[in-house]
């Protein structure tokens, strides 16, 4: 669900406005947010298979899927930090900040990505996680 912040004239303050249900609220119903850094391996698939390493992304889903199990592996066994991998193996945007998306709540971010980042405790990090935009690590650090 999706909730837009509106003005009210008449009481002077902010209400919260769902535009599929039509519902309006005054408290805000996403309050609850949290925050994930992302390592992105996208493939041929990917919904836009470039990135700021690569013009033409070729690798296949399964390719991307097994570079994704190694970068989990290094990470669980503390070889490299995941926002150190992420900063170099990435192929977000968000790399350049360690994979750091900031906070969000419900409804910012694809369905199956923001079921698996809702699920982790704080500290924990996910299996791989396939997107429209490819094959996903997600730390959740809030």
């Amino acid at each position: 669900m999706v909730w837009e912040e509106k003005w009210s004239r008449s009481r002077n303050r902010v209400y919260y406005f769902n535009p599929s249900t039509g519902e309006s609220r005054w408290e805000n119903p996403e309050a609850e947010q949290i925050r994930v850094c992302h390592l992105l391996v996208k493939h041929n698939q990917s919904r836009r298979p470039s990135s700021w390493k690569e013009e033409h992304i070729t690798r296949t889903k399964e390719e991307a899927l097994e570079i994704i199990k190694g970068y989990r592996e290094k990470i669980i066994n503390n070889s490299i930090s995941f926002q150190d991998l992420a900063k170099t193996e990435s192929d977000c945007s968000s790399a350049k900040h360690g994979g750091d998306l900031g906070f969000f709540s419900r409804g910012r971010m694809q369905p199956s990505f923001e079921e698996a980042a809702f699920a982790l405790k704080v500290g924990e990090l996910s299996e791989p996680v396939f997107s429209d935009s490819g094959v996903h690590l997600i730390l959740r650090i809030a």
